[in-house]
């Protein structure tokens, strides 16, 4: 299916200085044309791709802080791990809410999966590792080892 008439495009590829816009225009065509076949299949409708919760990564001196957004998740259903220089989250998503009244019955289901990889710097200490979870935000805190804190080099001044 085309949005443009064959002799419009046909006119545009013969000039030259429409170039680029009979391509952006043959871009939005393939894009639609995706999406009339099969509208449930694009990855923003969250139906064909998996759930990826939002991560924010801080380092400091003493250790590495990994923040993630699990709104709707309990804190059983999360899996923690430190494997080598690779910290893995990963859990499922199961909600379920059904209200009644007035002779009305409304029933939402959300579920879905995670799995997030977030490479490590080297020198972390994978026996030190924290996990808080409050209001939806999950907590990782991976220390680092002593012999991987920076060290103060003294400047001396030479005659």
């Amino acid at each position: 299916m085309s949005l443009i008439p064959w002799r419009n495009k046909h006119q545009e590829t013969q000039r030259g200085d429409l170039a680029p816009l009979s391509e952006f225009r043959r871009e939005v065509d393939r894009l639609f044309d995706s999406f009339l076949r099969e509208p449930f299949a694009w990855p923003e409708w969250g139906f064909s791709s998996p759930w990826n919760p939002s991560l924010d990564v801080r380092e400091t001196d003493d250790a590495i802080m990994v923040r993630a957004e699990v709104p709707g998740v309990k804190p059983d259903d999360i899996n923690i791990s430190v494997a080598g220089n690779v910290l893995v989250l990963s859990g499922e998503k199961k909600e379920a809410e059904e209200k009644q009244g007035n002779g009305v019955r409304h029933s939402e289901r959300r579920f879905g999966s995670f799995r997030r990889e977030i490479s490590l710097p080297a020198g972390i200490d994978a026996d030190q590792v924290t996990a808080d979870y409050a209001h939806g935000v999950l907590t990782v805190k991976i220390a680092k080892s002593p012999e991987a804190a920076p060290k103060r080099i003294p400047v001396t001044v030479s005659n």
